[in-house]
């Protein structure tokens, strides 16, 4: 564990980098191979739109990085958060508690707090009007809405009492969970089911972006899948009955073409069937 804290505690951003493409290159030859869905795409197009988000979550990243070092930092000076207030315990377990929490506030409290939301979702909804979901979904974010999950991050940051180390493993999990529960790939049922009572899997992904309430409105996880189970808002929907995109936005004019989608969010309001 001396290793992973010594890695993640100065981690190159030419590392970061890397791992966001090498998560994407591997899913993408994965669904590429064997795809759940055949789509009817121009998949280039498409990845084009996707990756353009990506780009534009990683410059939002970079500059708002000040607000995770500020959260760690406040946190140690002060001894704040609840990874400083529980007593000594092993390391692997510290871990694991602290990326539980992350994720918790980083990822399942800011998706269920962006679904609530009429103003945030006007930004989250672009993510929903894909429909062709495949790995380079996963970030598919507009620059609005990746601001606030980064501040969401930043706030758990300073409430978990995160070190570095531990926020820059968490955030490499994240884009690659995250990429993994979005690739256009089958895992045999049984195993699929197995994994989703620990993490985040595919099949249960994938029903979060079924295009009607009220299935739109569960399973916010992404990486532990025991936030959805406590909180009540796990689903189960079929992979075959699963229709992806967002019943607001199914026109192609609009959810396939890149200007169109960031002007959505400043577009009247459509109300859902």
């Amino acid at each position: 564990m001396d290793t992973v804290i010594a890695y993640f505690s100065a981690i190159p951003s030419s590392h970061r980098a890397a791992i966001l493409a090498g998560g994407i290159a591997l899913f993408w030859l994965m669904e590429s191979a064997r795809p759940m869905v055949v789509f009817e795409y121009r998949k280039w197009h498409h990845a084009g739109i996707n990756l353009f988000f990506t780009l534009t979550t990683v410059i939002v990243n970079f500059f708002l990085a000040f607000l995770l070092l500020l959260s760690a930092d406040l946190a140690a000076r002060h001894q704040f958060g609840i990874l400083n207030w529980i007593p000594s315990i092993n390391i692997w377990l510290y871990t694991l508690i602290g990326l539980l929490l992350l994720d918790l506030i980083g990822a399942y409290l800011a998706h269920l707090v962006q679904h609530k939301t009429a103003a945030l979702w006007r930004f989250h909804l672009i993510h929903h009007t894909d429909i062709w979901v495949d790995t380079t979904s996963a970030n598919r974010h507009h620059p609005g809405e990746s601001a606030i999950r980064f501040v969401f991050t930043a706030i758990g940051v300073w409430l978990v009492g995160s070190p570095m180390w531990l926020v820059f493993l968490y955030q490499s999990l994240s884009v690659v969970f995250s990429q993994f529960n979005h690739a256009n790939i089958a895992l045999p049922p049984a195993v699929d089911k197995l994994l989703s009572w620990i993490i985040v899997s595919p099949d249960m992904h994938k029903t979060h972006h079924h295009y009607k309430l009220p299935y739109t409105d569960s399973n916010y996880g992404n990486i532990f899948s025991v936030w959805d189970r406590i909180f009540g808002t796990f689903k189960v929907l079929r992979r075959q009955d699963v229709v992806y995109g967002i019943d607001t936005h199914m026109n192609p004019l609009e959810h396939n073409n890149l200007q169109q989608l960031l002007r959505i969010p400043f577009q009247k309001k459509r109300r859902p069937s």
